[in-house]
């Protein structure tokens, strides 16, 4: 196991994309375990979802949070930002998410996930960091045959521009570390969902559709598997990553942080539905059948994601262990309380 090398509870830390799912969860995690750690979160509150959401996410956050509304992309506020707080720690999961949303709105993602991620690289630059720590995705693997899916193997077959540009992330990171030094730790996370989650994600999207009396498509009629992983089990393991700067020759690192049990997309909806009853959302005599739709795969979809963990559980002890029936229940409890059903 690697040894830790860094003290959060005394350090600036500065999270990107602070407003978000992942974003917003560790920050309320480094406050509780790290008294004594500065966060500053920066966030552009875009429309792509409903800003309410992130607003309350926020809402949550205490004293020692400072919040600063603004975009990655801006490279002049990034710099006035790295100069002003110094942060010693920077946490970069700031960027345009969605696979199909990209099919259409391209230049989003160009702007925050490469200019954007660009700027971050800069800026450490300019300001020495003691580490980056960056979300890619486990969508880069594309159409790899090979499961479970590691992060020795070939990336070369992205099929979104999502992917895609979480792939140049890697690349411009790696070719920072070797000219400049930054030491850098990369994370392709998987399918990650829980309590305030993104209502894009298609847990979110059926329940709010279920509870509306209309009808869910479920892709590639059913036959898709993913590796669902647990909001709490993706912030554990930034912060274990965090903890730990690469030391020399290489600074550089890369990780995948899933469950390593994937589950197939229609057992997937069973539990998601049994959840929903348990929690008192939908009633028991609920017509699910009558409610769900097979459909044939979508443009940038891929047939499954599985995580090697091997790496992360070697450098640090860690694997993700929340089981999806878990998981969905404190997300069907969240969501009950949140909509006030």
């Amino acid at each position: 196991m690697l040894k830790e090398n860094i003290d959060l509870d005394n350090k600036t830390v500065l999270i990107t994309g602070a407003a978000g799912f992942i974003g917003a969860a560790l920050s309320s995690e480094i406050e509780k375990r790290y008294p004594g750690a500065k966060i500053v979160g920066i966030d552009n509150m875009n429309s792509y979802y409903e800003v309410s959401l992130k607003e309350y996410r926020l809402a949550k956050l205490g004293g020692k949070f400072e919040f600063i509304k603004g975009n990655i992309a801006d490279k002049k506020l990034l710099m006035e930002i790295f100069g002003k707080y110094r942060p010693e720690v920077v946490i970069n999961l700031a960027a345009q998410a969605g696979v199909r949303y990209s099919i259409d709105n391209p230049d989003a993602y160009i702007e925050s996930n490469i200019l954007g991620f660009y700027n971050i690289l800069e800026a450490c630059r300019k300001y020495p960091v003691e580490h980056l720590v960056y979300a890619s995705s486990s969508s880069v693997y594309g159409k790899n045959k090979k499961v479970p899916y590691s992060t020795n193997d070939r990336v070369d077959n992205p099929v979104s521009l999502y992917a895609a540009t979480k792939k140049s992330d890697e690349l411009l990171a790696h070719a920072y570390c070797e000219l400049y030094g930054i030491p850098a730790t990369g994370l392709r996370f998987f399918t990650v969902y829980g309590p305030a989650g993104r209502p894009d994600m298609a847990y979110y999207k059926f329940t709010k559709k279920l509870t509306a009396g209309e009808s869910i498509e479920i892709y590639n009629f059913g036959n898709c598997m993913r590796d669902f992983t647990y909001i709490d089990d993706i912030v554990e393991g930034i912060i274990k990553v965090s903890l730990c700067t690469p030391e020399k020759p290489s600074r550089y690192r890369l990780y995948n942080i899933g469950n390593s049990n994937p589950e197939n997309l229609l057992e997937f909806v069973k539990i998601l539905q049994e959840e929903l009853v348990e929690a008192g959302i939908l009633p028991a005599e609920y017509d699910f059948e009558g409610h769900r739709k097979l459909v044939p795969m979508q443009p940038g979809d891929v047939l499954a994601t599985y995580a090697d963990t091997t790496d992360l559980e070697r450098d640090f002890g860690f694997r993700p262990s929340t089981s999806l029936r878990a998981g969905l229940h404190n997300f069907a409890l969240w969501y009950k309380e949140y909509y006030k059903l």
